[in-house]
């Protein structure tokens, strides 16, 4: 028996619908390489949103360190005309700066940075930077400040510069400032620096590393993190002066020599370990340089007598250790 021969008919209809199959298998197969090959096709927006927001978290500690002061103008000698040096942002400014004292010899050509941000205030004047050099960064020349004021202002302090002399009867801790990571705290220890006094300023607290932490200030591994808590507290209100809350500032985490706020008070702390325990609880504006750390270890290993401050065991000194600041030329 002879097998029966495909109508004509039917012969063109399954060819069109295999035809039409073949077309539509193509299309997709297109697209499914179109979006392997090209992921961001059709979603540009919240893609670029979201590479945005990825940059912006993960700038870090680092990315807090430039910083000025709002509503203040710095003068001083312009190195950079900010009528012909403008940018978008005050941070850009600071960097700008930074660019010109990174050298390892000789002062920073540029100290201070002006910067014009309020679209509404500086009219023609907005994003100019002035990029300016002080003669004496410790006490800076001062233009005018006040809310009326639309320039924010920030220091550099280069290598061998901004260091300041924390004078005890034990030596002087020599203190390198950070006015770009905390300008409004800088501009406060510039201020008890004019004085030429700090009557009341004074450590109380005083904490060794025991046996929690070496001597380059490193965590033991399974100790404890304290009692005690390797430190030395004090505070900076000078009598016959009123302290002025300072603004919780960039917080790095606190190292061996970091020196910081406690809370937003006029006592202060200067490390005498690494608390990445503590994160950036605290506002650092300075660090002990490091050869004058064994004066901070002296001053730790006096006297003291147990007290409970919030219910948490703290060593205070018997007898206080007066302090004050002085200008220090060069370290």
């Amino acid at each position: 028996m002879g097998r029966r021969q495909n109508d004509p008919e039917s012969s063109r209809l399954t060819y069109l619908i295999l035809l039409l199959m073949g077309f539509i298998s193509c299309a997709l197969a297109y697209t499914v390489l179109s979006l392997v090959l090209n992921p961001n096709v059709g979603f540009t927006n919240s893609g670029s949103q979201s590479l945005a927001f990825i940059k912006e978290s993960s700038e870090g500690n680092d990315g807090d360190c430039c910083r000025g002061i709002e509503n203040l103008e710095l003068w001083g000698p312009a190195v950079k005309w900010g009528s012909e040096f403008k940018f978008n942002s005050s941070k850009e400014c600071c960097q700008a700066c930074k660019a010109m004292c990174n050298g390892n010899d000789g002062p920073c050509l540029c100290d201070t940075w002006v910067f014009c941000g309020n679209k509404k205030t500086c009219g023609s004047k907005f994003g100019e930077c002035w990029l300016k050099k002080q003669k004496d960064t410790l006490t800076p020349d001062r233009q005018e400040a006040g809310d009326k004021v639309s320039w924010t202002s920030g220091l550099i302090f280069g290598k061998g510069e901004g260091i300041v002399g924390l004078e005890t009867e034990y030596g002087t801790l020599h203190i390198k400032l950070f006015p770009d990571c905390a300008p409004h705290s800088v501009a406060y220890i510039l201020e008890l620096l004019a004085l030429r006094h700090c009557a009341g300023c004074e450590f109380f607290r005083a904490e060794s590393r025991g046996q929690l932490w070496d001597l380059e200030g490193n965590h033991i591994e399974n100790a404890s993190f304290g009692p005690p808590f390797a430190l030395i507290q004090g505070t900076l209100e000078a009598q016959g002066t009123t302290f002025k809350k300072i603004p919780t500032e960039a917080c790095p985490t606190i190292k061996r020599g970091s020196v910081a706020w406690v809370g937003s008070s006029s006592e202060f702390l200067i490390s005498l370990a690494n608390h990445q325990e503590w994160k950036n609880a605290y506002t650092v504006f300075g660090s002990v340089l490091p050869e004058d750390m064994k004066i901070a270890e002296k001053i730790a290993n006096l006297p003291t007598k147990s007290d409970v401050w919030n219910n948490i065991n703290v060593s205070v000194l018997e007898n206080p250790v007066p302090l004050m600041f002085r200008r220090i030329k060069s370290k």
